[in-house]
């Protein structure tokens, strides 16, 4: 007679694999280590710990973001409340985009362009249509966790206000996808635009690529892999020839160089590695690395040219960033140029500055450089009423204090 059953556990297999993972990426160490530290004895076996993980790889992936993004320390909760507090001095201006955002009659929302559920792309159509418009071609940052197309929602509509059509591409973001995902779904959205653009009054022989952030590496290494198939002379479905030049604004290109910093910034290594598939997958997929493969010496002269911008005062991904990799690309012999704005933050090119209104060196760079061979473009930029200010410049200065960038 059985004096005693087994009893059911109170909590799921997944729920305690999380939880295993969970601990790992707090404190490192092997099942014994962290069974040892958090006394978790009987909570599940490292038999089912070995045998779960294959078919949970998804719940692992979730446990990985969570403890990225788990407020659990001071330093959490004050960049969280420092964000809050940002987005609120700033949310005049974002009431303002979001409903130009979603009702003006010029921008096209979630243009379908792939079969992933984030294959999709915002379209920011000028009123004039009497002939064909430049194109850019932007894709958003967001620390490869929480970029959303919308977020170039207001470089689209400034942009489409001096006849340039914008489109702003969608991508899935970790842990829906890691870095190989990323780069090829800018990489299908980039092809879409140029064998489609045609179709919304864009000319598909003036198409600039930009990218803001995490957004600029990943285009970045879209730009650079399509530029090796090209060059080996493999199957292609959009062509270098058609980009006319790559705008890297506030990005990274090492990755290996940046792990640490990112360390320190909250985006834990860990996490940070599981995003970029591995130590080798952060080889690959920096371009910096990638470009001085003497390998591909080809393939780095179909490259574009490339203008990267970024602030002196950018603590998210500093400025020495992107004055090695411009470096490295004249070294290997690419078309690169830096242009550096003294105090600058990760934000204020991107942000606050376009929420200011009125002149914007960058903003004004790019309508130069696009419209640079177009003399009545030109004359219609200088007739150009100033840009409407979003937020009251008090608003503006606590926000650049308060800001967790």
């Amino acid at each position: 007679m059985k004096l005693w059953k087994r009893r059911k556990p109170l909590v799921s297999l997944e729920f305690r694999v999380y939880l295993v993972v969970f601990l790992a990426s707090r404190g490192g160490g092997g099942w014994a280590t962290i069974r040892r530290r958090w006394g978790l004895y009987g909570v599940v076996s490292s038999s089912a710990v070995r045998s779960a993980m294959p078919r949970r790889r998804l719940i692992c992936s979730l446990a990985s973001a969570s403890s990225c993004l788990a407020i659990s320390g001071y330093r959490w909760i004050t960049r969280l409340l420092a964000l809050a507090l940002y987005a609120m001095l700033l949310m005049p201006g974002f009431l303002q985009v979001a409903y130009d955002y979603f009702f003006s009659s010029q921008v096209r929302r979630s243009v379908v362009y792939g079969d992933q559920p984030r294959n999709r792309l915002d379209l920011y159509l000028p009123t004039n249509t009497d002939e064909l418009k430049p194109v850019v071609i932007f894709v958003t940052g967001g620390a490869w966790i929480i970029g959303y197309k919308a977020w170039g929602s207001l470089l689209g509509l400034h942009l489409a206000e001096r006849d340039i059509i914008v489109a702003c591409i969608d991508y899935r973001n970790f842990p829906q996808g890691t870095i190989s995902d990323m780069v090829n779904d800018v990489s299908q959205g980039i092809a879409f635009i140029c064998n489609n653009i045609v179709e919304f009054g864009g000319d598909p022989n003036k198409i600039y690529l930009m990218g803001q952030s995490a957004g600029a590496h990943v285009s970045a290494c879209a730009l650079l892999q399509q530029a090796v198939k090209e060059s080996r002379g493999e199957s292609i479905s959009w062509s270098m020839s058609q980009i006319n030049a790559y705008f890297g604004l506030s990005g990274g290109y090492n990755l290996l160089k940046l792990v640490d910093h990112f360390h320190g910034r909250g985006l834990y290594r860990s996490i940070f590695l599981s995003i970029m598939e591995g130590e080798k997958g952060m080889e690959q997929f920096s371009p910096e690395i990638v470009v001085q493969n003497p390998g591909i010496s080809s393939a780095v002269s179909l490259l574009p040219r490339i203008i990267l911008f970024h602030g002196t005062s950018d603590y998210s991904i500093p400025s020495h960033a992107s004055k090695i990799f411009v470096n490295t690309l004249r070294k290997v012999g690419a078309e690169a140029d830096l242009i550096l704005y003294d105090g600058k933050t990760h934000t204020d090119l991107f942000l606050q500055d376009p929420l200011r209104g009125g002149k914007d060196e960058l903003f004004d760079y790019l309508i130069g450089f696009i419209h640079a061979n177009d003399k009545e473009a030109l004359a219609r930029d200088a007739m150009a009423p100033p840009r409407r200010r979003f937020v009251p410049e008090i608003l503006l200065r606590l926000a650049g204090k308060v800001s967790p960038f």
